[in-house]
């Protein structure tokens, strides 16, 4: 029987996009004290600064009807560019004026009524219904991404994320009442959740949908003011967010900024309250150097390569589907895909034929022609990946074409710890087997390394996968399957060190 779970990795009462807020209130005085640092409310600008939504116009509020800001045509964004969002300050930084904007707007209050984050939460469902096609369109541009892979995982799951949050909201924002010691017996102590402030969301390019919006969701529901900065790398989906995201939201508080390198890095310069990335560890580390220059928090996913044990006594036939499935959804694009196999070499020699009649039964005889098979982003990752397929033998697979950036469903056996393959992310359609003797050297081998952002377990005997879980470190843990986990708005998602700061999803990802 499958069996998920999230390793959480703190106790803390201070959750994503909340800050927590230790309240007295005096029954003689009724005055309250706050904790030290919090912000005190300024006036807003009296005149909106230009050039921010290209969707408002004179007589419309996306704030109060979100989608029916004149000048929205509802036409598919693929092919025009991205419209600018920037504005010039003395400083010299061309992101500077946006960010004292939606700052404004923030402290003004407006995002702080539950019936302006419903509004906008519910408009982000709007977004989804209308956009359908073209989100389906965009990403088949971008990677060759099949129908029902963009569809369950860039809509199906942004709308139960988002419907979570909808149904919970209110309950959500409740105070926290907490214990009170003798002396506080008539006075009210809680814990009331306050919104950080302006939030950045950079968001990567292979969920370019779901992962810029259901951190979204959460910056939304707890009451913040949020900069979209989606990857440049899905340069179609890029520009169908930035031509039709403001018709939806209000743009005096949300926004899509578009551009590579350069322009992130000037846009990173900004203080922000808060920072949400999604991408690679080197890249992560540069986000959190310059969020460290204003002391801002942030959450890094970041991904990893995730071990999967197959034990001796598991149904060979179940496995292989299973692996198969999670590792080449998405043609192996995917955070938390199962980065290699541990087994005894007795369990390759039975994998070895399972495994290839799993691949021919998703995808045929030839993947390269199948409807529900992917391909690698851009010439940079498919030249990458290629060049791991030296390491073992191949086994099953190993076919490419550098016209389509088509790699085709591969096994690796006998890979050795010291082969490229096992160096880094394979993050593409490769599947290494490195062969161990019994599972206690697998745990040794899982441990030695750092810390992934999932430890996938199968075997037959419950006791098994329970010691796997007990006696290795991981963000979330899958027994018996591949992905599912991350299907749980239940569960929070996310990993420690290298792979995740911070914990994600449903309530964890407001507060």
């Amino acid at each position: 029987m499958p069996i998920s779970t999230l390793r959480s990795m703190s106790s803390s009462p201070m959750l994503l996009y909340f800050t927590s807020r230790a309240t007295t209130l005096s029954m003689e005085t009724g005055s309250s004290f706050p904790q030290l640092g919090m912000q005190q409310s300024l006036e807003p600008p009296k005149q909106q600064l230009p050039g921010y939504g290209k969707c408002s116009t004179a007589g419309s509020d996306p704030g109060k009807d979100p989608g029916k800001a004149a000048g929205c045509s509802g036409s598919s964004g693929i092919g025009k560019g991205p419209m600018p969002m920037v504005c010039s300050t003395p400083c010299g930084n061309p992101y500077a004026g946006l960010v004292s904007h939606l700052r404004a707007s923030w402290l003004s209050g407006k995002t702080r009524p539950m019936e302006y984050r419903m509004a906008q939460l519910e408009a982000l469902g709007r977004f989804l219904d209308d956009k359908k096609q073209e989100i389906l369109e965009a990403t088949e541009l971008d990677m060759g991404k099949p129908s029902f892979e963009a569809f369950f995982t860039e809509i199906l799951l942004c709308k139960n994320e988002l419907n979570i949050t909808l149904n919970n909201l209110c309950h959500w924002m409740k105070d926290e009442h907490v214990d009170k010691n003798l002396v506080m017996q008539l006075d009210s102590a809680f814990i009331r959740k306050d919104p950080y402030g302006v939030v950045l969301i950079i968001a990567p390019w292979n969920y370019p949908i779901h992962l810029f919006l259901v951190p979204l969701i959460g910056a939304i529901a707890a009451g913040n003011c949020a900069i979209i900065k989606p990857s440049e790398i899905s340069k179609n989906t890029e520009r169908l967010i930035a031509e039709t995201l403001s018709c939806y939201l209000d743009s005096d508080c949300f926004a899509v900024v578009t551009g590579g390198v350069p322009e992130t890095t000037r846009l990173l310069e900004n203080k922000f309250d808060y920072i949400f990335f999604t991408g690679s560890p080197p890249v992560g580390r540069i986000v959190m150097t310059a969020a460290a220059k204003h002391l801002t928090p942030v959450t890094l996913e970041l991904g990893g390569k995730n071990p999967c044990y197959v034990s001796d006594t598991c149904n060979v036939a179940n496995v292989a589907r299973r692996v198969v499935w999670g590792r080449f959804f998405n043609a192996g694009q995917t955070c938390i895909a199962p980065d290699y196999v541990l087994c005894t070499v007795e369990m390759q020699d039975k994998l070895m034929p399972a495994l290839r009649e799993a691949i021919t039964e998703f995808f045929g005889p030839n993947p390269r022609e199948s409807p529900d098979f992917g391909r690698i982003v851009s010439d940079k990752q498919f030249q990458r990946i290629r060049a791991l397929l030296g390491s073992g033998r191949v086994a099953i697979g190993g076919q490419t074409d550098e016209a389509e950036r088509y790699i085709a469903p591969t096994v690796l056996a006998d890979v050795l710890p010291s082969d490229p393959a096992m160096q880094e992310e394979i993050f593409g359609p490769i599947l290494p087997i490195v062969v161990i003797a019994n599972m206690d050297e697998a745990i040794e081998f899982i441990n030695a390394r750092p810390q992934p952002l999932v430890v996938y377990a199968f075997s037959c005997d419950s006791k098994v996968v329970n010691q796997v879980l007990e006696q290795t470190s991981s963000g979330g843990f899958c027994g018996n399957d591949t992905l599912m986990h991350v299907t749980l708005t239940s569960l929070s998602f996310g990993g420690i060190g290298e792979a995740t700061l911070e914990q994600v999803k449903g309530l964890k990802s407001l507060g």
